[in-house]
């Protein structure tokens, strides 16, 4: 059998695939990251807490409503965007005047709230949510059994974040998400109610953060802190990709996956911190991340 660093190419492969899978949500949640960052300027360390939301919202209403998974993958997002489009009216539009590090701040105690009272009422134990009958089994890929849910997952996760990508940078709708970062009273001038842009704007930022969750309910146990860990990875995964870049969000979510993977075979004990010893190299090389602009 072929070999690589001494390890069999078809488990090097196999963790690869399953490199793809941690990449498509770190795709997801960095990419509800750098929408919000771009418009608003703010680090939103809230994230972690949306997603977290959103795998509970698709739990509780399975139990309680009889929601399926389907339904859930709609109105899962649509409810905690909604929550997020009232937190920025309440909260964050109140210091877009003042230095990032107050958003900062505030976002970041917006997530103890949030996880505290997950806590409080769910307790720290995960608790399950069942993989759809139609998307239960396996594939054969010869080198590995990938399960069909995680072949899932990364098809949703590319379709989701390209389709962002392309709506933000081909669109008329675009066009004006980017004009509101470059000028945002000329385009109030012009008669499109920017306060709103922003606040919709938000609301999406967070719901991607939601569908992630509600795509990794059937994959983790569901539980307050599984927002929390991640999200500093997917912090990681923007300063790479470059603060505020879509493309790269995207595409440093899914290579930095793929990398993480291809650590866990090689060399283990590296593969926690191999993201953030990229980040480092490239902060030192190009500051304003790989697809960022200086």
């Amino acid at each position: 059998m072929t070999e690589i660093f001494g390890v069999p190419v078809a488990v090097i492969l196999g963790q690869l695939m399953l490199g793809l899978v941690n990449g498509s949500f770190y795709a997801m949640l960095s990419l509800g990251l750098a929408v919000i960052f771009g418009l608003m300027g703010v680090v939103n360390f809230a994230h972690g807490a949306f997603y977290a939301l959103g795998a509970f919202a698709a739990l509780l209403s399975l139990q309680h409503l009889g929601i399926n998974y389907w339904a859930a993958l709609v109105l899962s997002p649509l409810l905690i965007g909604l929550l997020g489009i009232a937190s920025e009216r309440l909260l964050l539009r109140h210091i877009y005047q003042l230095e990032p590090l107050y958003g900062l701040l505030l976002t970041f105690g917006m997530a103890l709230v949030i996880e505290g009272l997950l806590h409080q009422y769910f307790g720290a134990s995960g608790q399950s949510y069942p993989v759809p009958s139609a998307l239960r089994g396996v594939f054969n890929l010869g080198f590995m059994i990938l399960p069909i849910y995680r072949a899932w997952v990364i098809l949703v996760s590319m379709v989701v974040c390209f389709s962002v990508w392309y709506i933000i940078e081909c669109t008329r709708l675009g066009g004006t998400l980017r004009a509101a970062t470059e000028n945002a009273p000329l385009l109030q001038a012009f008669g499109v109610n920017v306060p709103l842009l922003v606040a919709v704007t938000y609301g999406g930022g967070v719901a991607l953060a939601a569908l992630a969750g509600v795509l990794s309910a059937p994959v983790i146990l569901v539980s307050p802190q599984m927002g929390s860990s991640l999200v500093i990875v997917v912090f990681a995964v923007v300063v790479i990709g470059g603060m505020g870049s879509i493309l790269g969000a995207v595409v440093s979510g899914l290579s930095l996956g793929v990398i993480e993977g291809f650590t866990k075979v090689i060399y283990p004990e590296a593969s926690n911190i191999v993201v953030f010893l990229i980040m480092a190299l490239v902060l030192i090389v190009r500051p304003a991340g790989l697809f960022g602009k200086e």
